[in-house]
C-alpha cells in the first residue's frame, strides 16, 4: 500500500486537511472548461467573475455559496424538438457546474445576467485585528507564575468578582 505525500502532511500545516481536500475538488471540477470564465478585480476590495452562459436564462442558473466555495450551476429545459429537423446540430443544450473556492473574507455581493454573461461580484472584507499582547511573567521558585495572577497584576479590574 503507498501512501501519498503532500504539502500539507509536513507538522508545521496542523489542521489544514480541508485545503487538500478543496484541492482535490479543484482539479476534478477544473479539468471542463466549460463554461470559459474571466475573473476581474474591478477596485481595491472587490472582484468580478464573469462566466459565459449564451443561451441561458435566469431560470436555467443557479449561484450558490457552501463552505467558502462558490458554486455555480446551469442546465437548460429540453426544448421540444417535434417537427424539428436539424441539418446541423453543434449548439448542444448541456448542463454545467463550475467551483471557485473563496478566501476568508470574500463575500458574494450578488449576481446579474446581461447579454449572455453571469457576472458575480465579490468584496473582500478587511477584518478588524485581534492581535493582542501577551504578558511575560518571571519564574517564582522554579514555576512560572498562572496568567490569571499576572493578567491580575497587570489590570486590577480584573480581581473583581
Amino acid at each position: 500500500m503507498s501512501t501519498r505525500l503532500t504539502l500539507f502532511d509536513s507538522p508545521l500545516f496542523l489542521g489544514f486537511d480541508h485545503f487538500e481536500r478543496t484541492f482535490d475538488r479543484m482539479k476534478k471540477s477544473g479539468a471542463d472548461g466549460y463554461p470559459p470564465y474571466n475573473i476581474e478585480q474591478t477596485s481595491d476590495h472587490d472582484l468580478r467573475i464573469t462566466l459565459a452562459v449564451a443561451g441561458f436564462t435566469m431560470a436555467d442558473l443557479d449561484v450558490e455559496v457552501e463552505q467558502n466555495q462558490l458554486i455555480v450551476r446551469g442546465r437548460q429545459k429540453e426544448e421540444e424538438e417535434e417537427g424539428r429537423v436539424f441539418l446541423h446540430r453543434g449548439i448542444a443544450g448541456r448542463q454545467f457546474q463550475r467551483s471557485f473556492v473563496l478566501a476568508d473574507g470574500i463575500e458574494v455581493r450578488g449576481a446579474s445576467l446581461h447579454n449572455g454573461l453571469l457576472h458575480i461580484d465579490l468584496e473582500r472584507i478587511i477584518p478588524e485585528s485581534t492581535a493582542r499582547k501577551i504578558p511575560i511573567g518571571s519564574e517564582n521558585n522554579g514555576k512560572a507564575l498562572e496568567m490569571k495572577s499576572i493578567e491580575n497584576k497587570t489590570n486590577p479590574s480584573k480581581t473583581k468578582g
